[in-house]
């Protein structure tokens, strides 16, 4: 059974991304408190992160809050799953035809965001909240 700060960062969570059955919250408790490890859809991390890291910051914000009634440390992890990142990078390097004007978003700029949203990531992940 998930205790009340998963369901509560659950909650939170689901109501934010496209694809709320592919979210998990994992439990772990060390020597720094409580480690919740977020799984979300690849194509729903940018929506969780939010810009500049916004929306993952005000996640944390209220779990601090959450930790300060449960006498608890929490700290947030949001675990990159992109399974077909392999695969996007396999494709980039295989020269492709120009396609014909479409008003999608071209895949480099796609595949840009992605790797930025990443390193944004990588640096939330190291802050001490």
């Amino acid at each position: 059974m998930a205790t009340i700060d998963q369901q509560f960062v659950e909650y939170i969570v689901k109501t934010l991304v496209n694809n709320p059955e592919k979210v998990a919250v994992e439990r772990k408790i060390d020597e720094k408190g409580v480690l919740l490890s977020l799984t979300v859809d690849p194509e729903d991390v940018g929506r969780v992160i939010g810009k500049r890291g916004v929306t993952a910051q005000a996640i944390r914000v209220l779990l601090r809050a959450l930790g300060t009634k449960q006498d608890a440390r929490y700290n947030l992890k949001i675990v990159n799953t992109d399974e077909e990142r392999g695969e996007k990078h396999a494709k980039e390097e295989a020269p492709t035809p120009e396609p014909a004007e479409s008003s999608e978003e071209p895949e480099s700029a796609t595949s840009e965001l992605a790797e930025k949203t990443r390193a944004e990531l990588a640096d939330l992940d190291d802050l001490d909240i």
